[in-house]
């Protein structure tokens, strides 16, 4: 009887085995991408972005009816270059889906970036896999009222840059371009990211802020929110090297007075070969692992009795 015991544990252990492991397979489906620097919505009120706790974060989380928490998953199948017919005005922050829809809310008080009408810009977009394919960068028009939806008519039909295939380094694409030199005041820059490794876009919409006319040009560092706690550290990859920081946002001031500064958010790792297991499933298969070498252990010491 207790040989039969020990086999049956044996057997249920094997047979358990694969279906502990099942999320690590799930994990190669996990998300992808989103700009930290401009600092775009989403990944400003995710518990990574360090501006949860702002006014415009806790109402677009209470439209939600859940946090940002996969704030690099925000992508759409099957676009192919048809965003203007496919995604509706005042959806495009959210890319018109239902989990996301909080990012849609017309509000002046979202988390900002400081930049210089014509100047040189950088954009950081986080990749936590890696995919080929081509960005297009837009910003809206002067006279854009951030108190409205955004609409595409606030977007000039074509993009002021467009890159392809740019190098992921330090789990991050980088991407620099020249401004349009004309806008002043609390502008959105709105980026696609269009896919030709996978069927999907990415879209995602950067709060910033450019100086009115006769105020310095120069371009301020951005800060965190003073009552807003240091940002968690990003999800961990396979990849070694430190992650690259960036500027973090504004607290939605858009006076043209200085803030505080606070250290920068940072960039998630980038995942070999475009999957991986986030540090959630690593911990439960070490936790499955535990759980099945106790078994066998125990299923030995009977068999031995």
């Amino acid at each position: 009887m207790t040989r039969m015991t020990a086999r049956l544990s044996l057997r249920a252990a094997a047979a358990a085995a694969p279906l502990l492991l099942l999320p690590w397979a799930a994990a190669s489906a996990w998300a992808h991408g989103a700009p930290t620097d401009p600092v775009s919505r989403v990944y400003a009120c995710s518990p990574e972005g360090g501006a949860a706790r702002s006014a415009a974060c806790r109402a677009a989380i209470a439209a939600n009816g859940a946090p940002f928490t996969a704030w690099d998953n925000l992508r759409v199948a099957g676009v192919g270059g048809r965003d203007r017919q496919v995604i509706p005005d005042g959806r495009l922050c959210s890319g018109n889906l239902p989990a996301y829809r909080g990012l849609d809310l017309a509000r002046r008080d979202w988390p900002v970036t400081r930049l210089a009408p014509g100047g040189r810009l950088t954009l950081t977009y986080a990749s936590t896999i890696a995919h080929t394919g081509t960005f297009r960068l837009y910003l809206t028009e002067q006279g854009y009222d951030p108190s409205r939806p955004l609409t595409w008519s606030d977007l000039p039909e074509r993009p002021f840059a467009e890159v392809t295939d740019p190098p992921l380094r330090d789990g991050a694409y980088r991407m620099t371009a020249t401004l349009p030199a004309d806008r002043t005041g609390r502008q959105v820059l709105y980026t696609v990211w269009q896919n030709s490794s996978t069927p999907d876009t990415y879209y995602s919409c950067s709060d910033v802020l450019f100086p009115e006319h006769g105020k310095s040009a120069g371009v301020a560092r951005s800060a965190r929110p003073a009552a807003t706690p240091a940002a968690p550290p990003a999800r961990p990859a396979r990849t070694a090297g430190a992650p690259t920081k960036s500027r973090a946002p504004v607290s939605g001031r858009d006076d043209g007075r200085p803030e505080r500064a606070a250290a920068g958010a940072p960039v998630a790792k980038a995942t070999q070969g475009g999957s991986g297991p986030s540090a959630p499933l690593l911990a439960g298969g070490a936790a499955a692992v535990l759980v099945l070498t106790g078994g066998a252990a125990f299923a030995l010491r009977l068999r031995r009795r």
